[in-house]
């Protein structure tokens, strides 16, 4: 591990008999000798970079001057920050702000909003704060922007941003049953994208395997998705099936994109069940076409052969109408029960993605409980669990639901790994954990997290840049940083760059690595020796800081800059390529 070299030296002059003073530095931070990797996925080159305030100030060999703090990176590399385009640091960060498990592997911007936090009805609050698990707080705030700004306010090590999720909005509006909302309700649900991208949104998101999301509609995706594109912002989903009609959901995502005039991103792209793993040349072919007629589409991924969510995606979206408390009254019907156990065993559903049945009792990891008889479980697969019970799998399933009063945290083992290796080298795929930012102490303990929430960015880095060559450091790194950013129309961030806001990463590329596994999660990586947020030290010398470094970064229709706000079509919008 590399020393910082020089802190805080004093301006102070040698004795004044001499008549020489010492020039005060010239910057705050200068990162001297190390390989910089800008972000466009150019070559690499040596190079010094230097940070002034919380904006890149130059770049170049030798640069004369000196800073505040000096870093020595000579044989490590300097990149921009990374990405997290699929992040769900929601609650994690109120519970710890230094966002330790991505930090520590270099990230400095945590994108969120799967399922946003707001906006929120006075109903809502209440019902959310009952289904709180292990971490517990006070909903003090209505709209998605006063969320994150509740956030910056707090402190917390990396930036910040979100998507408004399009179940959000339904539910604010029309619950959680499985309705479809009228034209006025539409409108209204319309209105409320447009607010929380005005408040800062990047764009609208979807969850479609979920309920209640997963009753919407195509037209009511599309129409959501127009205001989006009005106002400056992506079309971003988990799309509604990612294993049997995979097919169907990414032209569904094309067909949205193309009628929004959206940009569109398919969350954590994957080919969920071993009988779909063949499907991966076919559905690419189908996205690069799309992308050849001028249709704005991209992914992200993360880096593992395991899924992880809920017992609720190994169950019928049917049972589930009407929200989580329905869904376990129906549960103890003992109809509805056996009705729900012979769908669990039907592989291929022609309605609703069976995760289960995908990766089987054996391949289904128990992750998280709310209830503290039920945490000794974790860890365990249904399968263990079941035949300590002298139970089947599916009803074991389904206690465990009714027991826990929550989804169950769970992981499902479903991927192929030959095909993520394909799909890391894919030119336009970025990364996202889709986990928490947890620390390996405190709250964070009570419950397993999916490996990929420590790992997933020096995983990359470590396995599938240093050891299997499937891509080189220099492309990684754009997939990180850059592309991302231009997906995301972020100013000035994304790159190395004068005049860019300093997110900048030290890392060592001969060692970087995750540790954290399916048994034991609670890892940090390795490797990452210094990170930038805005120019202030988030992690120095392989340690967090502590330091609020951290910014809520706003989409491009944000009433707070000059120019914000929605504009009457997207093509008033420049959109990047």
């Amino acid at each position: 591990m590399h020393r910082i070299i020089s802190v805080m030296l004093a301006a102070a002059a040698v004795p004044a008999l001499c008549g020489i003073g010492r020039a005060a530095p010239a910057y705050d931070v200068v990162i001297r000798g190390g390989t910089v990797y800008d972000g466009t996925g150019g070559k690499p080159y040596a190079a010094d970079v230097a940070v002034r305030a919380d904006r890149i100030a130059a770049i170049g060999p030798h640069l004369p001057g000196r800073g505040k703090a000096e870093i020595d990176a000579r044989g490590k590399a300097v990149s921009p920050g990374f990405i997290n385009m699929l992040a769900h640091p929601e609650e994690s960060l109120i519970a710890d702000g230094r966002g330790l498990s991505d930090v520590a592997q270099g990230v400095t911007l945590e994108v969120m909003g799967e399922d946003s936090m707001g906006p929120l009805t006075p109903e809502m609050k209440t019902l959310y704060e009952s289904r709180q698990g292990d971490i517990k707080y006070k909903i003090t705030w209505t709209t998605l922007s006063d969320y994150l700004d509740m956030l910056r306010k707090k402190g917390i090590g990396p930036n910040v941003a979100s998507f408004v999720g399009a179940g959000t909005v339904r539910v604010n509006l029309i619950g959680e049953k499985d309705v479809q909302p009228t034209p006025e309700e539409l409108e209204a649900m319309q209105g409320l994208v447009q607010q929380a991208m005005e408040g800062g949104a990047l764009g609208v998101t979807d969850a479609l395997i979920y309920s209640p999301n997963t009753y919407a509609k195509t037209p009511e995706l599309i129409a959501l998705a127009k205001v989006s594109a009005r106002c400056g912002g992506m079309y971003i989903a988990h799309i509604r099936s990612e294993g049997d009609r995979l097919k169907d959901a990414v032209q569904e995502t094309i067909d949205i994109a193309q009628a929004s005039g959206a940009p569109a991103e398919i969350y954590h792209f994957k080919q969920a069940g071993r009988d779909n793993w063949s499907k991966l040349g076919g559905i690419v072919s189908m996205i690069d076409a799309a992308r050849a007629r001028g249709v704005r589409i991209s992914a992200d991924m993360y880096t593992y052969t395991a899924g992880a969510t809920g017992l609720d995606a190994a169950m019928p979206s049917w049972v589930q109408d009407g929200g989580l408390e329905k869904w376990i009254a129906r549960l103890k019907d003992p109809a509805i029960r056996a009705k729900v156990k012979a769908e669990m065993l039907n592989a291929h559903p022609g309605s609703w993605e069976n995760l289960y049945a995908g990766a089987g009792p054996q391949g289904t990891l128990l992750l998280a409980f709310k209830n503290p008889k039920l945490k000794p479980l974790t860890g365990k697969t249904l399968a263990e669990v079941a035949k300590e019970r002298h139970e089947s799998p599916e009803d074991t399933a389904i206690d465990l639901v009714i027991e826990d009063g929550s989804r169950v945290g769970v992981g499902y083992f479903l991927m192929s790994e030959d095909n993520v290796r394909k799909e890391v080298a894919l030119p336009w795929m970025s990364f996202g954990s889709d986990e928490a930012a947890p620390a390996p102490e405190g709250v964070f303990l009570l419950a397993n997290s999916h490996p990929r929430a420590y790992g997933n960015f020096a995983r990359l880095l470590g396995k599938y840049v240093r050891e299997n060559r499937d891509l080189t450091l220099e492309d990684a790194v754009r997939k990180l940083t850059g592309l991302p950013a231009q997906n995301l129309s972020l100013e000035d961030r994304g790159l190395l760059k004068q005049g860019y806001y300093a997110d900048v990463v030290v890392f060592d590329p001969k060692t970087i690595a995750d540790r954290a596994t399916y048994a034991k999660p609670h890892q940090l990586a390795v490797g990452v020796e210094d990170v930038l947020v805005n120019g202030g030290f988030a992690y120095r010398d392989g340690k967090p800081t502590g330091e609020a470094t951290g910014r809520f970064v706003h989409g491009r229709a944000w009433t707070g800059a000059p120019g914000g706000g929605c504009r009457a079509s997207a093509s008033a919008w420049s959109w990047s390529k």
